[in-house]
């Protein structure tokens, strides 16, 4: 099918001179709608593969051109690196966007699109591969002076290596794989007692996970924030930082709910730390969208890590800018330079995010995949839902269980928690359960509304379980009777097949 903008050069705010004309989307779900609808604005033409689970997917349909990619297990489609570039060939994409997930970090993937001269949305293979090992990525940001935590320059070989680290950096410590991600495979050790069992645990997961085994450590800061903060740079050397995202609301190191600005931060460390961040992506000559992480405490800030694409949060910080981070992706991928200096980044106003995930939170937060009997999200002023999903779309076992990211935006801190709470309120989701109790559950919370936040803030208060409870009792009554309009429209389809299979027998000709 045929892109509707055939004038898709001189479409406003792209530029005179573009090398991308179509972009093979190499993801699924709501962050494939998300980069296809900056496509379509864009009038460049937009290309989806599917696996066999996502044949009715609405990603799938919304893209200009489909393509199936294998069968439903990502290693046979979705990490499939020969059989999508095969797809981009075979539909003549210029480039490749990965989406997060999946390739979207991968050194070789980014090689492979370079080696097929499609163009990678993301940095060079060489950043990808420097930035993607936390040992290495420790090390250059160190020299380019920017504050990591204390630790190892190098993997940890044997216990006795580790022994003297721990005791030199002091007790408590954490183990950390070098090649890995999203807090799998870390361990806290308190004393030396610990120290062996911990390593081998690390190491174990590592190579297990990540195929390899190597590890690293560090002091482990007991009750950090999460600050990140938001990069974009092009390839004529401007870099810059579109403010910070407060991420600290987490469950096994896994974020869920994210907000901008940060409650802690006052302008001046604002800046300190946003110069920190540039600093970080001009060291190691990156290109395009990602984020420098940071791990703050009583008012000192380190380094994490970086995340070498665009992130799940990224639309909070689209909320308080203004600017679409994945259309300065593509246009940084074109060759061009960014469409806005540091000195126009202006913030405005309060954006929170809350991932919506099909998970029993009072069944530590199992998945819960299945079909939706019915669905209806949000809406108002200040609401945003990036989704993929419908009514009778079954969210399948195979892959992450997001459903949505639902994002409020308010003029202050107060405004976004309430218009936040209205909106969970109204999020009808029927036939699986969702997170969307626990979210509530926050929304309300003291701490949380205070501002008081910790990575740890989740296992630190023993209420919320006991909250969402008492939220899901308050409310059933309403979803009970929103619940209801699904039930009417299966009920009144149900009689509209009754008549129809009545009328065809009376119309039936007699033996």
């Amino acid at each position: 099918m045929l892109c509707p903008y055939t004038n898709w050069r001189k479409v406003a705010g792209w530029g005179k001179k573009t090398m991308i004309s179509k972009i093979l989307v190499a993801n699924r779900g709501e962050i494939a709608i998300r980069v296809m609808r900056a496509c379509r604005e864009l009038g460049i033409t937009s290309v989806a593969i599917y696996s066999e689970a996502d044949k009715d997917a609405l990603f799938a349909k919304y893209a200009d051109e489909a393509y199936f990619i294998g069968a439903a297990p990502a290693s046979e489609s979705y990490l499939n690196i020969k059989k999508i570039i095969e797809v981009a060939q075979e539909c003549h994409a210029d480039a490749i966007h990965p989406g997060y997930g999946f390739l979207a970090e991968n050194p070789s993937f980014a090689l492979a699109c370079e080696q097929a001269g499609i163009k990678f949305i993301g940095p060079s293979p060489r950043v990808l591969e420097l930035m993607g090992n936390k040992v290495a990525a420790r090390c250059e940001m160190k020299k380019a002076g920017v504050p990591v935590v204390p630790g190892t320059d190098e993997c940890v070989s044997d216990s006795e290596q580790a022994k003297t680290i721990a005791r030199e950096i002091s007790y408590p410590v954490i183990i950390k794989p070098a090649g890995g991600g999203g807090g799998i495979g870390m361990t806290v050790v308190v004393d030396e007692a610990e120290l062996l069992l911990g390593l081998e645990s690390s190491q174990a997961i590592a190579k297990n996970t990540f195929g390899l085994p190597d590890v690293y450590i560090e002091k482990y800061i007991a009750h950090p924030r999460h600050i990140e903060f938001q990069i974009l740079a092009d390839s004529h050397g401007n870099v810059i930082h579109l403010g910070e995202r407060e991420c600290s609301i987490q469950r096994r190191h896994q974020k869920l709910i994210e907000e901008s600005p940060s409650p802690v931060l006052t302008p001046e460390l604002r800046a300190e730390m946003g110069a920190a961040a540039v600093k970080a992506a001009k060291w190691v000559n990156y290109e395009g969208a990602g984020t420098m992480e940071f791990l703050y405490s009583d008012g000192e800030y380190y380094f994490l890590e970086a995340n070498t694409r665009i992130q799940v949060e990224h639309a909070v910080t689209e909320m308080v800018t203004g600017i679409d981070i994945v259309k300065e992706q593509i246009r940084v991928a074109s060759g061009q330079e960014l469409s806005v200096k540091q000195e126009e980044v202006r913030s405005n106003g309060w954006a929170i995010e809350c991932r919506i995930n099909a998970e029993d939170p009072l069944n530590k937060f199992a998945p819960s995949p299945g079909k939706l009997r019915g669905y209806r999200s949000p809406g108002g002023i200040g609401i945003r839902v990036d989704s993929g999903v419908f009514t009778r779309y079954t969210i399948p076992p195979i892959y992450d269980p997001m459903i949505s990211k639902l994002i409020a935006w308010g003029r202050d801190r107060n405004e976004v928690i309430a218009r936040m709470r209205r909106a969970l309120y109204e999020y009808i989701i029927l036939g699986v359960k969702t997170n969307i109790p626990f979210h509530k559950a926050v929304m309300e919370n003291p701490r949380f509304i205070d501002g008081k936040l910790s990575t740890h803030f989740i296992d630190t208060e023993p209420t919320i379980l006991e909250d969402m409870k008492r939220i899901i009792e308050r409310e059933k009554p309403f979803e009970e009777r929103l619940s209801q309009i699904f039930d009417e429209k299966k009920r009144v389809a149900a009689i509209a097949a009754a008549a129809a299979i009545q009328q065809m027998s009376r119309n039936r000709p007699e033996a």
